[in-house]
């Protein structure tokens, strides 16, 4: 007797199955989160404490989360943008790093009037980092070459460019360290008077919800949906599978550029080398947390950047590595994605009788 394993794709899939499968794979994975924590010398009570607790239950928890989750929630919607069209861009940083310097650029430059100084900031961050991912997916649409090799390698080079400035004409001379100089007063994002929060977290709302009504209200979101399921069948069906595709990874270098500019200007206070390690692999995994929906993905960088918010302390208390934190973001997302799989699909066992 054999058994035999059948996947059936389900054409209708429940809101309380998706809610379940969700809440399974997220439990799930913290509490594996939770062994590795263990095995790493974390007291049982301190990763309570610590990672919920602390993080989302003490004000000035809630505040450093809400400042950590500010970038990661647009560096998410800038991922799920490309990703969802099957546009694999792992050079998040690349235009997080163009965007920083260009709004940096505009700052020390003081381009344009004191009152309009921020939002010049802002539209300078977002069109260098469409211009940054505007050059693979040109070279991917026209010859073919593979975005995600192209898109990781631009981001060394925006990299090594900042690393040019900083040593070079951008250096602060009044330290002569590789930063550059404070932005002033009116080239700031203004404090919420809680904590570290700062403004830049309704500039991270506003870029969620625009991109939900965009997505799920509008023509267009009608197409991408269309082109990320299947995009033979969009081009043979006479959608403009191209303009979609250009315009949503424009979107998505824009969108991690804006970040750039929200951590300089409402963070950093200046352009330094340290600002953007990191958020490629965040804003994947927030993409794929959140299922590419832009509500969800507020919701996921807002739990993302909870678990930094914890790492950090458990770091300094005990002795917990960068790597230790990573992982745990790499079991959450590998647990919800097992969890997707078994709400996508219905898996059958049957019996076949041998000859």
């Amino acid at each position: 007797m054999l058994n035999s394993v059948v996947l059936t794709r389900r054409q209708k899939i429940p809101l309380a199955l998706r809610a379940s499968t969700f809440v399974l794979g997220l439990t799930v994975g913290f509490l594996v989160s939770c062994v590795v924590l263990l095995m790493s010398g974390v007291p049982l009570n301190a990763i309570f404490s610590e990672f919920v607790y602390q993080v989302f239950f003490t004000s000035l928890g809630q505040s450093q989360t809400i400042t950590t989750a500010t970038p990661l929630i647009l560096v998410g919607l800038g991922a799920a943008a490309a990703m969802k069209l099957r546009f694999w861009n792992i050079g998040i940083e690349g235009q997080l790093w163009f965007g920083a310097m260009a709004s940096t650029w505009v700052a020390i430059n003081d381009i344009g009037p004191e009152n309009i100084r921020l939002p010049l900031m802002m539209l300078a961050a977002v069109l260098a980092g469409a211009f940054w991912i505007a050059i693979p997916v040109f070279f991917k649409l026209k010859y073919g070459v593979n975005e995600i090799i192209m898109t990781l390698l631009m981001t060394y080079i925006a990299f090594q460019l900042v690393q040019h400035l900083l040593f070079g004409a951008w250096q602060d001379p009044s330290t002569s360290f590789p930063v550059s100089a404070h932005f002033d007063e009116a080239e700031k994002l203004a404090r919420l008077g809680w904590g570290n929060a700062y403004t830049g977290i309704w500039i991270a709302l506003a870029a969620g919800f625009a991109m939900w009504f965009l997505v799920d209200r509008t023509r267009f979101g009608y197409y991408s949906n269309a082109v990320g399921l299947n995009i033979v069948t969009a081009r043979s069906t006479g959608l403009p599978v191209t303009a979609v595709i250009v315009i949503s990874v424009l979107l998505s270098g824009g969108l991690s550029g804006l970040a750039g500019a929200v951590i300089t200007s409402g963070a950093e206070y200046r352009l330094t080398q340290f600002l953007a390690h990191g958020f490629t692999f965040s804003g994947i995994v927030i993409a794929f947390v959140a299922r590419f929906n832009p509500l969800g993905i507020i919701v996921a960088g807002l739990i993302i950047g909870g678990i930094y918010t914890a790492g950090e302390t458990l770091k300094v208390f005990y002795s917990l590595s960068e790597a230790v934190v990573v992982l745990i973001e790499g079991i959450l997302l590998l647990s919800l994605l097992i969890s997707d799989f078994f709400k996508t699909f219905e898996v059958r066992i049957r019996n076949l009788k041998g000859n």
